[in-house]
């Protein structure tokens, strides 16, 4: 077997146990403190028991603490349900809590998508918990207030109750287990896409790599921002924006930045891979599960986070 085809095995293998349609890639991070077994009474239950069970931010200064992938956020802000360009979807989650930062990106955002030809703003899937951490159900990431999920649904009907934004789907833009768009995909979400990497704020953009080949083949002048639109499992119901820790948060780690150039041959070969994929490897080894994120596993600030009024 080639070498590259082995690399490519055990890299969607890993992907694909570790991301489903809610998830996203887990960041590159150092090593971080934690609080030790000693320092919460909690410190052994599964993280996300406790940070699920809470309904409100802590009040406290915005504060993001620890990685995408494991951390939690202090003194979040809440996006409101519905606004002039948007509409907060699955309410039962609770889960549009962010980062002052990211809140406000979502709603600049959905002002140029309200420009767009169809399109009324944005329908807002899951950012954060009240407090972050690990969620109950679906992500890996979203721990820390700065990551955002925008459907790609065009949001015709700002006026949804409630239940009806319970019941309402997305709709997916793939073709070929996502080696390709489908007939849903339009321009206006290549322009809502360029405009999410152009924003300074935002680090990454994880969306499936059909639609990242279709930018590719499309964009026009600058280039530079394609760079930050990565292709990644699943991602074609939404698009994952990823931001930048703000500046100042010293308990933050960043995202790695993304590789030099404008990642088109890479999404390229992700959708050569979906076309004619490599033989399994006979020697991979089944992936162990991996035990629940406790709370002692978390930087040492998540404590305080969780006990603040």
């Amino acid at each position: 077997m080639k070498t590259s085809h082995f690399i490519l095995i055990s890299v969607l293998a890993v992907g694909l146990m570790a991301c489903s349609e809610q998830s996203a890639p887990p960041a590159q991070v150092a090593p971080l403190p934690t609080i030790g077994t000693s320092g919460h009474k909690d410190s052994l239950k599964p993280a996300k028991q406790l940070f699920g069970a809470k309904s409100a931010a802590s009040q406290s200064p915005p504060a993001p603490f620890g990685s995408y992938a494991k951390g939690c956020v202090a003194g979040a802000a809440q996006l409101p349900e519905t606004g002039p360009t948007w509409q907060a979807m699955r309410l039962s989650r609770n889960r549009n809590w962010a980062h002052p930062e990211t809140v406000s990106f979502v709603k600049d955002l959905s002002r140029i998508a309200a420009q767009q030809p169809g399109w009324n703003g944005l329908y807002v899937g899951d950012l954060s918990q009240p407090r972050g951490g690990p969620m109950l159900s679906g992500h890996a990431s979203h721990q820390i207030g700065l990551d955002a999920d925008i459907w790609l649904r065009p949001a015709t009907n700002l006026s949804l109750s409630v239940a009806e934004r319970e019941n309402i789907s997305s709709i997916s833009l793939r073709r070929n287990a996502g080696a390709f768009v489908n007939d849903n995909w339009t321009p206006q979400h290549a322009a809502i896409l360029k405009a999410a990497a152009s924003d300074p704020r935002v680090a990454r953009i994880f969306i499936f790599p059909g639609a990242k080949v279709q930018l590719c083949n499309t964009a026009t002048g600058d280039r530079s921002w394609l760079r930050k639109i990565r292709p990644w499992f699943g991602h074609h119901y939404h698009f994952h924006v990823r931001l930048s820790c703000p500046s100042g948060s010293t308990g933050c780690v960043d995202q790695t930045p993304p590789p030099a150039g404008d990642g088109c041959a890479d999404a390229q070969a992700w959708v050569n891979n979906i076309l004619n994929p490599p033989p399994p490897d006979p020697n991979a080894k089944p992936r162990k599960p991996r035990p629940p994120v406790r709370l002692a596993d978390l930087p040492a600030q998540c404590a305080d986070v969780l006990q603040s009024q």
